[in-house]
Order: structure tokens, then C-alpha cells, then sequence
């Protein structure tokens, strides 16, 4: 009985470990990405989708689109704090219409493969650590600087289970009140939200910038590429934005580099593209707020991976478990 259940084991083991493919998910703020992915971490195929409507109906949608039988499970990295016993996400204070669905449930129930789930930051962290800029490093955080700010660890080479809200992290004691119910959280003052608000704000209060002819003197439809692009022409409120959401930013890497002295800090999302203003900003003024011991080892640098960092550390999170069965298969012989 005992060589039986060692063979159907083994057997099992070789069967998941045989699947050349996982499907690695990002569900962010603002949209859906969902890739065929290989062992080796090279993108087959991939798809975006707005994260605006039913979540849930887009992304079995387009699974289905890309799913084959030898696909080896799903990973799914998505905004907000995720119970990934239960397979819920508890919160999303950029996307609540996720709040309260069990994906794992119910993309199992229409896919026969393992379904994990991890908090969308974190997985990019993953991702960066295996194909990407974190390969060099055994400890590091990741930001997401984008609609609001996630925070991912990687600690002696491996994902840190701990909820990374970096972007939650009260910066104001006195601050705006925040959707995820705290005050004052980083994300409110640093992140892209912060940046067009400040600019509309001004523009509203009759400030004179070349940004109010954007968007055929729409204004209120300003991208954050926008302000970037009027910033390097020479207008001021565009540079202002960009130096004082810095600032803030520079005030979330003390506090990380002050707590945790990482390696480094790896950046990922749509701001880091107006690096020489709002990250330079942010560094400088990490500089003067961290000890100089632990600021000088901190490497501060750009993802390699850029917006595929989630989709590919969320396939990781199913390789790392056939990784996993190959050590038990080579243990039990």
C-alpha cells in the first residue's frame, strides 16, 4: 500500500512538474494584465485589459483566451491586502470592487489547475528577483509608483510574508483622511493621485501654466505624462508638482532605508518614467533624512522588468511550488 501511494506521488509530482506553462496575472488600479509564461520566465503571450469593469468576468474572459493543458496553475498578484489562506482580497482602498471576492475559488471552479494569490507588489518583487534587477540582490523592496504606492520584500533572497502596505505608511499625522481608513498615508501626497490633484488645484486657483491648455483646455483630463512633458518645456507648476510629490516620496525611502537597510529600493510603475525630476527629488531628500552609513549602501535604481514585473513573479509563485515538489520528488527517490 505504502509503494503505491510513494508511486501515485511520484507520479502526480511528475505529471505537474511535466507542464511547460503558468499564467501570471497583475490586476492593478488600472488594468488587467494576464500572460502565458514559461518555465524560463519568457513571455508567450499577453494581454491588457481596463481594470474598470467586472474583474472577475474580464479576467476569466481572458484566461480562457490563453489557456492551454499544459499550463501548470495561475498566480494572481493583485492590489490590495490579500488573505491567501482564504483566497480574498480583505482591501483595496484603489479598487474596491475586488474587495470581498474569492478569486481562488472561482477560478478554480472553472479552470482544473491550483490557483495562488499574493498582494500585486509582492509579486513583483518575485518577478524582479527571478528575471529582473533583484537578481543581485539577497534584500531589497520594491515600490509600484502608480495610481497609489505598493511595497513588496524580498528578505535573504526570498518573499517576505508580511502585508508591504509601504504606501499606507502615515507621513502626516494630521493628514487627509485615506480610502484605506488611516490619515495622512504616503500614497496621498506621493503617488500619481497627489501629483494631478496638486496641478488641477492651482490651476483652479487661477496659477499661470502652459497645463492649462492641455487637453484642449480640459485640464481636469491631465495625465501625470502630461505634467512630466510640460515640466521639461520650463513650467513651473508642472516642476513644482513633480519636486513636492517627490519630496514626499523621499520621506517613504528614509523610513524604509532608516527600518530595514536594505540593499536596495527597486522602482516600478508610470512615475518612475519622470525619474530625473520626481525620483531625483525624492533621493535627495531621502539623503538628508536617513544616517549616511546606511544611505551610502542603498542602491536606488529603476525595475528591469518594468510593467511585466507582476505578471512574472505571479507565474513564480507557481514554479516556486514545482520547485518545490522537485526537491520532495529527489528526497523521496
Amino acid at each position: 500500500m505504502l509503494k503505491f501511494l510513494k508511486s501515485s506521488f511520484l507520479n502526480l509530482i511528475s505529471l505537474f512538474m511535466s507542464k511547460k506553462y503558468a499564467i501570471g496575472i497583475d490586476v492593478g488600479g488600472t488594468n488587467l494584465r494576464v500572460a502565458l509564461i514559461s518555465r524560463n520566465g519568457e513571455i508567450v503571450e499577453k494581454i491588457k485589459e481596463t481594470s474598470m469593469g467586472n474583474v472577475l468576468e474580464s479576467l476569466q474572459k481572458m484566461i480562457g483566451s490563453i489557456y492551454r493543458d499544459d499550463v501548470a496553475g495561475i498566480g494572481i498578484g493583485i492590489a490590495g491586502l490579500v488573505d491567501k489562506e482564504r483566497g480574498v482580497v480583505l482591501l483595496s482602498p484603489n479598487l474596491h470592487s475586488v474587495e470581498g471576492v474569492n478569486f481562488v475559488e472561482l477560478l478554480q471552479k472553472q479552470f482544473p489547475v491550483t490557483v495562488f494569490i499574493e498582494n500585486d507588489a509582492s509579486a513583483a518583487a518575485l518577478g524582479e528577483k527571478w528575471m529582473g534587477a533583484g537578481r543581485e540582490f539577497n534584500d531589497f523592496v520594491l515600490l509600484t509608483l502608480g495610481t497609489g504606492i505598493g511595497g513588496g520584500i524580498i528578505y535573504e533572497g526570498r518573499l517576505a510574508d508580511v502585508a508591504a502596505e509601504i504606501g499606507h505608511m502615515s507621513i502626516n499625522a494630521d493628514g487627509e483622511r485615506c480610502p484605506c481608513g488611516n490619515s495622512g498615508c504616503l500614497e496621498l501626497y506621493a503617488a500619481s493621485n497627489a501629483m494631478k490633484t496638486k496641478v488641477i488645484s492651482a490651476l483652479e486657483k487661477g496659477t499661470e501654466s502652459l497645463l492649462r491648455e492641455c487637453c484642449e483646455g480640459n485640464y481636469y483630463k491631465l495625465t501625470t505624462e502630461d505634467i512630466y512633458k510640460f515640466a521639461l518645456e520650463g513650467d513651473n507648476l508642472a516642476r513644482e508638482a513633480l519636486k513636492d510629490t517627490g519630496r514626499y516620496l523621499g520621506i517613504g525611502f528614509a523610513n524604509i532605508i532608516n527600518i530595514l537597510s536594505p540593499e536596495a529600493i527597486i522602482l516600478t510603475g508610470g512615475l518612475i518614467g519622470a525619474w530625473n525630476i520626481y525620483v531625483q527629488e525624492a533621493i535627495k531628500e531621502a539623503s538628508r533624512r536617513t544616517f549616511k552609513a546606511i544611505f551610502e549602501r542603498v542602491k536606488i535604481i529603476p525595475s528591469s522588468l518594468g510593467n511585466d514585473a507582476g505578471i512574472i513573479g505571479s507565474a513564480r509563485l507557481v514554479f516556486s511550488v514545482t520547485d518545490g515538489l522537485a526537491k520532495a520528488k529527489e528526497i523521496a527517490g
